[in-house]
């Protein structure tokens, strides 16, 4: 990864969410948290943006975890075999989903991990605690937790909202977002929930967010993010379990 935003570091830099995320996962075994986005799985293959995909061709070994087994089934149907079902804010009733893998003592036997992602999860989560501290279980010594989230000063997003005329209706959010985070909120959520922060990025619009995001957003995006890189569209955040 890049060299991190830290207080009194140099100037925030810009990386690519899905280039980050795949350096982590080089090489190493990882679990990621809500694979599927489901129900555009089959769409995101095609056009070559499914980050599954991308963390498989990189990861010596992946697993993938989501509630949606509908979700599960069009990864199955694309060909992935390492799955497993659970509620993301009760991982400790996760199960495989479908046969037990080798290893395995048995069905809810997930082992533990290099690397965790959770990727554009948090906002989504009425409880993100809950998560957080269900994944320090599955956490091998040593092992890195990977967070995205959208940035909440988002240029495109603070624009697009103001230029409206909707007097305060039709905010450009996610539909299922309940949260937008700051590199400092999320940095004190981390923190809170037993985590030492190795580093905090901001990621610039990539490949699969900037191929949805109407011309003018990108526009906006890519003369604020020029000026001020924390306008950027979201945060990577790398951290371990504190075991003190």
């Amino acid at each position: 990864m890049s060299p991190s935003r830290r207080p009194g570091a140099a100037p925030a830099m810009l990386v690519d969410r899905v280039v980050e995320l795949v350096a982590a996962a080089r090489g190493r075994r990882v679990l990621h948290l809500g694979c599927t986005d489901w129900p555009y799985t089959a769409e995101a293959d095609a056009a070559g943006t499914l980050v599954h995909r991308a963390l498989a061709r990189a990861a010596r070994e992946l697993v993938g975890i989501d509630r949606d087994v509908d979700g599960l089934a069009a990864l199955a149907a694309l060909g992935f075999d390492r799955l497993a079902v659970g509620d993301l804010e009760d991982l400790s009733g996760a199960r495989w989903w479908g046969a037990v893998p080798p290893g395995a003592a048995d069905a809810a036997d997930l082992g533990t991990y290099d690397v965790v992602i959770a990727g554009e999860v948090l906002e989504h989560l009425g409880a993100p605690r809950l998560l957080l501290e269900g994944v320090r279980p599955l956490l091998a010594p040593g092992g890195s937790l990977i967070v995205t989230v959208p940035n909440a000063y988002c240029a495109f997003r603070f624009a697009s909202y103001a230029l409206s005329r909707r007097r305060g209706h039709g905010e450009p959010v996610h539909p299922d977002h309940v949260a937008y985070y700051s590199e400092q909120t999320v940095r004190l959520l981390l923190e809170r929930s037993g985590y030492v922060l190795d580093g905090v990025w901001f990621a610039d619009l990539g490949r699969g967010h900037r191929s949805s995001a109407p011309r003018s957003w990108r526009v906006v995006n890519d003369v604020a993010v020029r000026w001020a890189p924390q306008l950027a569209d979201g945060l990577v955040v790398r951290c371990h379990r504190d075991d003190r």
